[in-house]
C-alpha cells in the first residue's frame, strides 16, 4: 500500500513539474537575437595533414593526462591526435566559423549563415559526412540569474550530532562515509563536472575551500560566466564538494574539480552532444580521472536528429561513441540514467548506454527504485543501469546557497562519482575498468542483476574489500 501511494505521489509530482515547466517555458521565452544560421557536424575521412605526432604527446596533452595513461598501461593512439590542420585551413576559406572539434571522432563543428555552404562542404574530398545539428530558433528559453546568495544557513539546517549534517544518510548508503573515516575523501583525484551552469558557486560559502582548478564553456556562443548560468551544476557539485560542517558535506570534498558547461539551456538540439564531446575531450586533455555527467539526450526541438531505441547500443549515438572511449583513456564516466521511467520513453537517455561506464539510477530513502528512474537494458542486451544511489530525494545546495532536496538521477550520480573518487584514492594503482568492476561487484544485487536497479546499491565496506555477499 505504501509503495503504491509513493508511486502515485511521484506521478503527481512529475505531472506537476511538467505543467509548471510548460507554463514557465511559455512565459520565459524570449525572441532569439543571435546570429541566424545553422551549425553542422563535419566528419573527416582521415587525419592527413595533422601537425602533431604521437612521439610528442606533450604538445597536445597535459602531463597529468599522459601520466594517467602511463599509470594504467594505456597507449596514446591516433584518436588522441588533433584533427588535420590542413583540413581546418581549407574549411576556413569558406564563409563559415569553426566552433570546435573532436579529435576522438575526427570531426569539426561549424557555423554558417548561408545554409548553401553545407553543400560546398560536402563536396570536399576529405569530408565523409555533414550533419545539421543546430538551426537558429525563433525564440529561446531565458533562465533567470539569481544574484542574491544566502550567507548563513538557517538554525534548523544544522545537525549537531554529525559533521555531515543532512548528507549523512546518503553517504552512509554507499559506504562513502566509511571511506571518509579511513581518511579517503578524494584527495589527489580530479573530477570534471559536465553540466549546464554553476550559478553562484564562486559566492557560496560552502564552496570556499573547494579546489576548483578551472572552468570552461563549450556552448556557442559562450556565456560571460559559467557562474551566471543555471544552478543544476551547482546542485550536482554540492553533492560532491560542499563543505558546510553540521549542515552538509559532499561525497569527495578533498578532490579537485573542473567545471565545464556543455548544456545549452536555451534550446534542445543535437549540437549539445557535440558540446558534450568537446568538454569530455578537454577533461581528458587536462588530466581528469572522473567525469560526472548528469546530462542525457533522447529527443530534440522540432525532431531534429531525434534518437530512437534501436540506437541504444553504446556505438551509434555521437555522444555515446565518445563516452564509450573514456575508460580506454583511463577515465571513469559516471552518467545519470535519466528520468524517463514514468514517461513514454522509459529507457535510458544517451550517453547512459555507453560501454565501460557507470550508469546511475535513483532509489528512495527506503532503498526502493524511484519510479521515475530510467531503465535498461541496452539494445545489445547489457544490464543497465549499473548501480543506484539516493535520488528521491537528495540533499544538496541550490544556486542561492540554500540547503534543500531535489529529485532525479542527476543527483544520485554525484554520490557515485564521490564514492569512485574516494575508492580510487584508496586504490591508486587500479585502472578505470578495475574500479568500475569493483563498484559493480559491491552492489547488493550483484548476483541477480536486473534492468531496473542494475547491480543495486553499491557499498564499499572497506577501502580494500568490496561487499560481494
Amino acid at each position: 500500500m505504501q509503495q503504491r501511494l509513493f508511486i502515485i505521489l511521484c506521478l503527481l509530482f512529475s505531472l506537476s513539474m511538467s505543467a509548471q515547466a510548460a507554463q514557465g517555458n511559455a512565459s520565459s521565452k524570449k525572441r532569439f537575437f543571435g546570429r541566424k544560421g545553422a551549425m553542422y557536424r563535419v566528419a573527416f575521412t582521415d587525419k592527413r595533414g595533422c601537425s602533431y605526432s604521437l612521439n610528442h604527446p606533450h604538445r597536445f596533452l597535459s602531463r597529468r593526462s599522459i601520466e594517467r595513461r602511463q599509470r594504467q598501461g594505456i597507449a596514446i593512439d591516433s584518436t588522441d591526435l588533433p584533427v588535420s590542420a590542413r583540413y581546418l585551413y581549407q574549411l576556413s576559406c569558406l564563409p563559415l566559423q569553426i566552433v570546435g572539434s573532436s579529435r576522438w571522432l575526427n570531426s569539426v563543428l561549424v557555423f554558417c549563415s548561408d545554409t548553401t555552404v553545407a553543400r560546398s562542404i560536402a563536396r570536399l574530398d576529405f569530408v565523409k559526412q555533414t550533419t545539421c545539428v543546430w538551426i537558429s530558433p525563433d525564440s529561446i528559453i531565458r533562465e533567470p540569474y539569481h544574484k542574491s546568495v544566502q550567507k548563513e544557513f538557517n538554525p534548523w539546517d544544522s545537525v549537531a550530532t554529525t559533521i555531515y549534517g543532512m548528507a549523512k544518510e546518503q553517504l552512509e548508503m554507499t559506504g562513502t562515509l566509511s571511506l571518509h573515516q579511513r581518511g579517503y575523501k578524494g584527495k589527489g583525484i580530479s573530477i570534471a563536472v559536465l553540466d549546464g551552469g554553476f550559478e553562484n558557486v564562486h559566492h557560496i560559502k560552502a564552496f570556499k575551500d573547494t579546489h576548483i582548478k578551472g572552468t570552461n564553456d563549450f556552448v556557442f556562443p559562450q556565456s560571460p560566466s559559467v557562474y551566471k548560468e543555471v544552478d543544476h551544476g551547482t546542485k550536482v557539485l554540492s553533492v560532491l564538494a560542499a563543505n558546510a560542517p553540521h549542515v552538509m558535506m559532499g561525497a569527495a570534498p578533498d578532490a579537485s574539480y573542473w567545471l565545464l558547461r556543455c548544456e545549452d539551456q536555451q534550446s534542445e538540439q543535437p549540437v549539445e552532444e557535440d558540446y558534450w564531446v568537446m568538454a569530455a575531450e578537454y577533461a581528458d586533455s587536462v588530466g581528469v580521472d572522473i567525469i560526472n555527467s548528469s546530462l542525457g539526450y533522447t529527443q530534440f526541438d522540432h525532431h531534429l536528429g531525434d534518437h530512437n531505441l534501436s540506437e541504444m547500443d553504446g556505438n551509434t549515438a555521437y555522444i555515446s561513441k565518445a563516452a564509450s572511449m573514456l575508460a580506454d583513456k583511463g577515465i571513469i564516466l559516471v552518467s545519470s540514467a535519466g528520468n524517463h521511467g514514468m514517461g513514454a520513453w522509459k529507457k535510458l537517455s544517451f550517453p547512459a548506454d555507453a560501454h565501460d561506464i557507470l550508469t546511475v539510477g535513483a532509489i528512495t530513502a527506503s532503498r526502493q527504485n524511484a519510479p521515475f528512474s530510467s531503465v535498461g537494458p541496452t539494445q545489445d542486451g547489457r544490464i543497465k543501469p549499473d548501480v543506484m544511489a539516493l535520488g528521491s530525494a537528495t540533499w544538496l545546495l541550490s544556486g542561492r546557497g540554500r540547503l534543500t532536496q531535489d529529485m532525479g538521477t542527476s543527483f544520485a550520480t554525484p554520490l557515485i562519482s564521490g564514492l569512485v573518487a574516494c575508492l580510487w584514492q584508496a586504490h591508486p594503482k587500479k585502472t578505470a575498468k578495475e574500479i568500475i568492476e569493483i563498484i559493480r561487484k559491491s552492489g547488493d544485487n550483484y548476483l541477480t542483476p536486473n534492468n531496473i536497479t542494475g547491480y543495486g546499491l553499491p557499498c564499499i565496506s572497506s577501502p580494500l574489500t568490496p561487499r560481494t555477499e
